[in-house]
């Protein structure tokens, strides 16, 4: 009797696996896959349909809408609405008013985001090293502002820059001299709104920067300090560049937030004085709810997701080309 140790012919395999029905190829873990599968779909339907019913749908219609004049008459029946193409678009670079929000916003997020990434990483580097007592107290005491409501904080703050019962009026009536108008006049009103909008954001951005800095390891301060460097020196050449990746978030998430300013002007000054504080979501809000001109918001508010998305791509590209 002979043994045959060869290998099995081509295709031999193949026809073990061959079922009755058809010569079909059997794949065993083919069902138990679908049903995995099904499993998963169904886990994940209500957030679908949630995200389909409150997000996708009425981004796809914003964006519809933003190429229509699409009015008050139009809300019980949008097919009736008029296209009018890239009309809503090109009126929005002559619209003055909208210019001046443009410009306004810019001002904001290029004055106000150096001043709180700069201010939040001070607060960080002293909570974590030059503060030993009552520490846990000055970072709940920074936090707090990022905690309250928005609202809350600019009602207290338009108190706060009253000019005639305000608390700076007060303090500078005791001075013997008199306060600025702060919200009622054209030089002050928006530096005004930077101030406030630094020291609310401040305590996010703290974070942030105390949690990159306790990620430093302890040797490469050492290794720095006995080569000789200062606190400068060691804040310059080691802790900001190691902080490179977390600067590269808070400054993201801050610009963002920044752009899309929209309650402080709306609580405090309404846009005014002679638009000095108009920004572009409160000139969206206005077009869309006092004017009922939805497909002109709508084009405004792809403006302004246009520019956030070209500044975050811009930020990414500049600081992440540093961390390498």
């Amino acid at each position: 009797m002979s043994l045959t140790t060869g290998p099995a012919a081509p295709g031999t395999a193949v026809a073990k696996t061959r079922g009755s029905a058809g010569g079909r190829e059997t794949r065993p873990g083919r069902r138990s896959l679908g049903r995995h599968n099904l499993h998963g779909w169904l886990f994940s339907a209500p957030f679908l349909v949630l995200f389909g019913a409150f997000m996708f749908f009425p981004i796809v219609a914003t964006l519809v809408m933003s190429f229509t004049d699409f009015r008050a008459r139009n809300v019980t029946r949008p097919l009736e609405a008029q296209f009018v193409g890239l009309d809503n678009y090109t009126g929005l670079f002559q619209d003055d008013k909208f210019l001046t929000a443009l410009f306004n916003t810019g001002y904001f997020v290029l004055v106000g985001v150096p001043l709180t990434i700069v201010l939040g990483l001070l607060a960080a580097i002293l909570l974590n090293h030059g503060i030993d007592r009552a520490r846990t107290f000055f970072r709940v005491g920074f936090y707090a502002p990022v905690v309250s409501t928005i609202v809350a904080v600019a009602v207290v703050w338009r108190f706060v820059l009253d000019p005639s019962d305000g608390l700076i009026a007060g303090i500078a009536s005791e001075l013997g001299t008199d306060a600025p108008d702060f919200l009622g006049t054209e030089s002050w009103a928006m530096p005004s709104l930077i101030a406030m909008a630094v020291w609310r954001n401040l305590g996010t951005v703290m974070v942030l920067f105390i949690a990159g800095l306790q990620a430093i390891p302890t040797e490469v301060r050492e290794a720095a300090r006995l080569d000789g460097a200062g606190a400068w020196q060691e804040l310059r050449r080691v802790t900001v560049p190691l902080l490179r990746p977390t600067m590269l978030y808070a400054t993201v998430i801050t610009t963002i937030g920044y752009l899309n300013v929209f309650e402080e002007p709306f609580v405090m000054t309404q846009g005014g004085p002679s638009d000095a504080t108009l920004t572009v979501s409160l000139d969206m809000y206005r077009e869309g709810f006092n004017f009922f001109h939805m497909g002109y918001a709508s084009a405004m508010a792809y403006v302004l997701f246009v520019v956030i998305m070209g500044i975050t791509v811009l930020q990414l590209r500049l600081l992440r080309d540093n961390t390498r």
